[in-house]
């Protein structure tokens, strides 16, 4: 028997379907809702903040790609596990509902089984997400200062880039260009070095590559977005640069240890419990 008090909304057009899946949810003790089409899931989702949806995709009037894209921006729901079922398996159709966030893909005919699975996965991933958000919460918070002038006002955020003087044109160009998807080979023809050249000076001097430190300027400017903007995580990617939401979602991971979304959520309560 699973946790009772983990709910699973359901978005499934065919009725039988739908009531075959609650019902084998409830027997397995979850809290299970069903809607009948995805305007439907959308508003249950937003009233029940359940912990996964399962979401058709080929649906009338709402496919379950503009259900899932209606999700991902609006705050509240943004973080919930979303799991597509479908009775395609093209790579196309797979890859279209991984890019913009999907978090598995179940294709039909399917048994609860394997839902049950898929689900299962999904909950172990969640309870690793909170272990990591609470340790992320607690190294981050730190005693309030003392208040005072100096306190209260705003300072410019610091760069990035290392204090040498001998790259401060690289850094400079990097700066000014980093949202419009620059590479190694856009930097070296601004400052008039060879990819290769231009590569050994700055690994010889600051240990690291220019693809890096692009990458790095970008992370910066991601976590800056997803602190104090409403855009969402689509909206950022494009603002950085990326083609594919999926890459950028796939680096931010990589030097921030959790995805774009998630991220933005252990933020979020970090600031409730130092409001507290």
């Amino acid at each position: 028997m699973q946790e009772s008090s983990r709910t699973i909304l359901v978005i499934e057009d065919d009725t039988v379907t739908r009531n075959l899946y609650l019902k084998g949810l409830k027997i397995e003790g979850f809290d299970a809702i069903g809607a009948e089409n995805g305007m439907v899931g959308i508003q249950k989702a937003q009233e029940y903040l359940p912990d996964i949806v399962i979401c058709d995709i080929m649906m009338p009037q709402m496919d379950g790609y503009a259900v899932l894209t209606a999700l991902r921006q609006d705050p509240r729901t943004a973080p919930i596990p979303l799991i597509f079922l479908s009775a395609s398996d093209t790579r196309g159709d797979i890859r279209k509902g991984m890019e913009l966030g999907a978090d598995d893909y179940i294709t039909k005919p399917s048994t609860l089984d394997e839902l049950l699975k898929a689900i299962a996965v999904r909950l172990r991933k969640q309870a690793s997400l909170q272990n990591w958000c609470n340790n992320f919460i607690t190294k981050s918070i730190k005693p309030a200062p003392v208040a005072n002038s100096a306190a209260t006002t705003p300072t410019e955020p610091q760069s990035i880039f290392p204090a040498t003087p001998q790259l401060k044109e690289v850094f400079d160009f990097i700066e000014a260009y980093f949202h419009q998807g620059i590479t190694l080979c856009d930097v070296a023809a601004a400052v008039g070095y060879s990819p290769a050249y231009l590569t050994n000076r700055v690994a010889k001097q600051t240990g690291d590559t220019i693809n890096n430190w692009i990458v790095k300027r970008r992370m910066a400017e991601a976590r800056r977005l997803l602190q104090n903007s409403d855009e969402t995580v689509e909206q950022i990617s494009r603002s950085l640069g990326y083609q594919h939401v999926c890459h950028f979602s796939r680096q931010f991971r990589q030097h921030n240890g959790l995805p774009p979304h998630a991220w933005r959520l252990c933020y979020k309560q970090k600031q409730e419990l130092v409001k507290t």
